[in-house]
């Protein structure tokens, strides 16, 4: 089948499968930075998920309407990094990463905090795990984007909680963890984290192809997907830009805490490096991960390693920055 009918196949499975609510409120997001009639954008942002392999969000919050097309092909794109997960990413590996009762066993000695799963203790232990920490997080075993994560506080009765969390598709509860009073200034009713995406070659070289700064706005999680914003971080831990959140809101410094973004120094980003690397190195099943970690005062933690990480790079609209970090992935992927 020739290249052309790949793409236009391509892009009639797209258009088959999409929403057109979704469709429409992406084409509105970037209405905020140019002004293009909508149908001129959603037909752009058509073109460009076949001549890019570009997602509809892809478009809307790298500013692609913006760019011109040498630019547009520097971008890194979800449906190019999820290629890589499949090409590189072993059953195995995804599975290691994926089950998070697996793994809190596979990586306890990097978690910084006492998890448990619901179907392995009973009351009697799941009450003594309460007492010791006044504050957990319900989780279920398989969740994506921070969906389905809940906080409790002084739980007293175990029986009501096991059946509450239970109900909620949550099994694992772990200890909240109590962040660097430096990543609390940001915003302290979320544990603030970093995303570490790494490459582990077949040479044993660890390579990092961006490091992200994520931030809560609202929620008890930072994630993009559930409100929160990240910007991008330079080699030494410091934030190079406005954050951003996935509805293309800008931020120079936080709505909540005032606390500004651009310059702000993750703590301890020495250490943070240092656990990024052995994390890559522990887990060769999936060459191709982005690792969260949080940064307690006594130094960082792993929260999870993601076997399909999302893609971060700077918004043009709040970074100036017109070039994507598409050719980093191919540096270090080879593809």
């Amino acid at each position: 089948m020739g290249r052309s009918r790949v793409r236009l196949g391509y892009l009639l499975d797209r258009a088959r499968n999409v929403r057109v609510g979704n469709l429409v409120e992406f084409g509105r997001q970037v209405q905020k930075v140019s002004k293009a009639p909508l149908p001129v954008i959603i037909a752009d942002m058509l073109w460009c998920s076949v001549k890019y392999d570009m997602g509809f969000r892809d478009y809307a919050v790298w500013d692609i309407r913006l760019l011109n097309a040498r630019e547009r092909a520097t971008w890194m794109t979800h449906p190019k990094s999820f290629r890589i997960t499949r090409m590189h990413n072993t059953p195995e590996g995804r599975a290691k990463l994926e089950d998070k009762r697996r793994f809190a066993r596979e990586y306890a000695d990097l978690l910084g905090r006492e998890t448990l799963d619901l179907r392995d203790v009973d009351d009697a232990e799941l009450g003594a795990f309460l007492a010791r920490h006044p504050k957990v997080l319900a989780k279920p075993l398989d969740g994506h984007g921070g969906g389905g994560i809940t906080l409790h506080e002084n739980v007293t009765d175990a029986a009501a909680f096991r059946a509450e969390a239970t109900a909620a598709g949550q099994s694992i509860v772990d200890e909240f963890i109590v962040q660097h009073p430096e990543m609390a200034s940001l915003y302290p009713d979320s544990v603030n984290t970093v995303r570490m995406i790494t490459f582990l070659t077949p040479e044993g070289d660890v390579r990092l192809l961006a490091g992200v700064l994520r931030i809560g706005n609202g929620d008890v999680i930072d994630n993009f997907a559930s409100g929160g914003m990240f910007t991008m971080l330079d080699e030494h831990g410091v934030a190079l830009y406005p954050g951003v959140d996935k509805n293309s809101n800008v931020y120079r410094e936080h709505p909540v805490t005032g606390t500004e973004i651009v310059g702000f120094t993750v703590p301890l980003f020495d250490q943070v490096l240092a656990l990024t690397e052995q994390l890559a190195r522990r887990t060769p099943e999936a060459p191709y991960v982005g690792w969260d970690l949080a940064i307690t005062p006594n130094g960082p933690v792993v929260i999870e390693g993601n076997h399909n990480s999302s893609v971060f790079q700077p918004k043009p609209s709040a970074s100036g920055v017109r070039t994507g970090l598409l050719p980093v992935y191919q540096a270090a992927v080879g593809f």
